[in-house]
């Protein structure tokens, strides 16, 4: 496996915490990867994100499109966002790293973060925006921004387009998934892990597509209702990082343990908050038919290789969960303007032939979904490196 373009760890004067940037590979001599915040984050883990957003990048590359994929990179850092010193190390860590967030790393909230906080903190230190590095690439500076800002002011029934494109794609992973199947939507029982940004976003598209949303967990533990929870009454009961208030939701919901998702008898589990939330153990647990990666790295290589031995599907994270940064730069580029049917349709076909061209290739090749997409974009990267040269 290739090094990493950069690889760095910065060390807190203050608190003495670490945060890590990653950058796999430059496209045009730009990187693009969000910026985690989480107890425990590894410079491991944050190589292997970065990794894996080289391939989401390469994944979305259309010659034909206004936007062209970048390289893939991601910061992390290792801190609980509870923490009340949590946005300090915030602050002096994007100004330790100002300098390649200027020169050459696109980021943006992931893990344990808000944009709005990160756009907070970056204005703080002196960035510009925490995409500047693109700017370059842009045929109207201006415009696109107007154009991306317009897009991040938009609201649908109250929540806004940036918390919810990813959900949709997640959703249309899903979806397209159950049509190869055969599967109909009513009947089709999900569980969910977290109800943050993504987990609650592709909850509330799963339900509104007509499936049904059996257990959720979040820090506090499992909610689950065999008979279907009311998606709308829990993402009303949650706070800013996602755990549901269990005494504003109705009487008689089941409070399981903080695993119990795992076992729930459905046919969709979403993990959509930690990395490594499934590992070999975890696996003997499910009997679900689909574990659909909404978060990034949720289901460890081993647990994966029994999982898939046993006839249980995972679509990757490298697929499922791209359209939030896709969004971005569809938006920033031009392919889509600030609308909100606009921006869903445009997600829904991306996302959909996606998903059935990695599974169709799977299918072809023998091979896992996620070995496909590697593959796939391991066709493309090359198409890449042809067209503006190797960053390496």
């Amino acid at each position: 496996m290739t090094a990493p373009l950069l690889s760095l760890t910065w060390t807190d004067h203050v608190t003495g915490r670490r945060g890590f940037l990653v950058v796999d590979r430059l496209v045009r001599g730009v990187a693009s990867g969000g910026l985690r915040m989480r107890p425990g984050c590894t410079l491991e883990e944050v190589t292997g994100l970065a990794r894996g957003m080289t391939v989401k990048e390469a994944l979305h590359y259309d010659p034909e499109a206004r936007y062209v994929p970048l390289g893939g990179a991601k910061g992390g850092i290792d801190c609980d966002p509870r923490d009340p010193a949590a946005y300090g190390l915030l602050v002096r860590y994007l100004r330790a790293v100002r300098p390649y967030i200027e020169a050459f790393w696109t980021t943006g909230e992931d893990l344990g973060l808000t944009q709005d906080l990160v756009d907070r903190a970056a204005a703080e230190v002196g960035l510009v925006s925490t995409i500047q590095a693109v700017y370059p690439l842009l045929d109207d500076e201006a415009a696109a921004r107007r154009r991306l800002a317009d897009a991040f002011a938009v609201e649908v029934d109250g929540i806004g387009m940036g918390e919810l494109v990813g959900g949709c794609g997640v959703a249309e992973s899903v979806l397209a998934a159950l049509d190869r199947a055969g599967m109909p939507y009513p009947g089709t029982r999900v569980a969910v892990q977290g109800l943050g940004t993504m987990g609650g976003a592709t909850a509330r598209f799963l339900a509104r597509a007509g499936l049904t949303v059996v257990a959720v967990a979040d820090v506090r533990g499992t909610i689950a209702d065999p008979a279907g929870l009311d998606v709308d009454e829990l993402l009303a009961a949650r706070d800013a990082y996602g755990t549901v208030d269990r005494s504003a939701l109705r009487p008689g919901l089941l409070e399981l343990p903080g695993d119990a998702w795992q076992a729930t008898d459905a046919e969709v589990l979403v993990p959509a908050a930690v990395s490594y939330a499934i590992g070999a153990a975890d696996q003997e647990r499910i009997s679900a038919r689909w574990i659909v990666e909404a978060a990034n790295m949720p289901v460890v290589p081993e647990a994966e290789a029994l999982l898939t031995a046993r006839g249980v599907t995972v679509l990757p994270d490298v697929v499922v969960n791209s359209a939030t940064h896709a969004w971005w730069w569809w938006t920033l580029f031009g392919d889509i303007g600030p609308d909100a049917q606009e921006a869903f349709a445009y997600t829904r076909r991306s996302m959909r032939a996606l998903t059935d061209l990695v599974l169709a290739r799977a299918e072809a090749d023998g091979s896992t979904p996620r070995a496909a997409a590697h593959a796939v974009a391991g066709d493309r990267l090359p198409l890449l490196t042809e067209r503006f040269g190797s960053y390496r």
